[in-house]
């Protein structure tokens, strides 16, 4: 596992059994509901969605509503205090802390999955097979003089490079900048943008000159009309794979995926009784999305953070 996840998940250790609490006050009592309101990632949405239906064959009288409108955006509502759950594929920036704390919603930080921000080209891409972090910085950089492959290597085509990539809200969207070009949100703004994961895939799919990024989760569902292009971040090229992306050796593009609990939610029972089928089946069901999931120790430190098992309780 590389660095930057040890250090997360080492943190993360010291940690269990001490939810982490932002704001002065609480932000009132949720009562006792039948609906648990989500939003956020559309990287994590696939294992919220596939959790929640098994959970709702078994508690069909809780109903669990996930959306999409991205990180940012999920962070957006949750700090609003309009959701019980943020989905997150990057941890809370200051800023949108910062307005979690001034309306006292306090939140409990629980990584679910490991993820491989995959690289992306349509199938009928024969010429390239891996990029230098260096060729996609070259690429993706504000100011990018980039416009066609021949750009990138002489080998290539001179066909115009046509990119797809999450919107600027998207956590997937501030990884991916972060890692290839070094600062967050730097980026060129000319590629075709979309929070919905499943528009880039198609946009891609059609067209032979193609370049994209997202979640590996999507990759993984369409294998065979995507191709994966691997990786060199200076150790050689490397696809992702369970295995390199649980190893980390996917680097530097394997990150840790996030759900952000309301405090004041976890008093409601149908969303303890969601957390709870969520911790206790992930090990089983999250691999069904192409995502990798955590040993069953860490599930078992998540439900003591959030009160629902052994450690301190919110």
């Amino acid at each position: 596992m590389n660095r930057r996840l040890r250090l997360r998940l080492a943190v993360w250790a010291l940690i269990v059994g001490t939810p982490i609490a932002f704001g002065c006050g609480g932000d009132g009592g949720a009562g006792n509901r039948m609906l648990i309101s989500l939003d956020g990632s559309s990287t994590v949405y696939p294992i919220v969605e596939a959790i929640a239906e098994e959970f709702q064959l078994e508690n069909p009288g809780i109903m669990v509503a996930p959306g999409r409108s991205g990180t940012g955006g999920g962070f957006d509502r949750f700090c609003r205090g309009e959701t019980d759950i943020s989905m997150a594929s990057r941890v809370i920036l200051e800023g949108e802390n910062a307005r979690c704390e001034a309306l006292g919603i306090e939140y409990v930080e629980v990584p679910v999955a490991v993820d491989g921000l995959s690289v992306i080209v349509s199938r009928e891409n024969d010429f390239v097979d891996c990029l230098t972090v260096e060729e996609l910085r070259s690429i993706w950089r504000p100011g990018s003089r980039v416009r066609t492959w021949r750009d990138v290597r002489p080998e290539f085509p001179g066909a115009e490079i046509q990119l797809y990539g999450p919107g600027t809200g998207s956590g997937t969207y501030d990884t991916f900048t972060e890692a290839i070009v070094g600062e967050v949100g730097a980026s060129r703004a000319d590629f075709q943008a979309s929070e919905d994961d499943n528009v880039l895939v198609q946009g891609i799919i059609g067209d032979r000159y193609a370049l994209g990024f997202f979640g590996y989760a999507y990759v993984a569902g369409n294998r065979d009309r995507l191709g994966v292009v691997a990786v060199d971040g200076g150790g050689g090229c490397v696809r992702p794979t369970e295995q390199t992306v649980r190893d980390g050796s996917y680097s530097p593009l394997s990150r840790l995926l996030y759900l952000y609990v309301k405090r004041s939610s976890l008093g409601d029972p149908g969303l303890r009784e969601f957390l709870g089928y969520f911790m206790g089946h992930a090990t089983e069901l999250i691999p069904e999305t192409g995502f990798v999931p955590f040993p069953d120790s860490l599930y078992r430190a998540n439900l003591g953070a959030l009160g629902l098992g052994e450690g301190r309780r919110p």
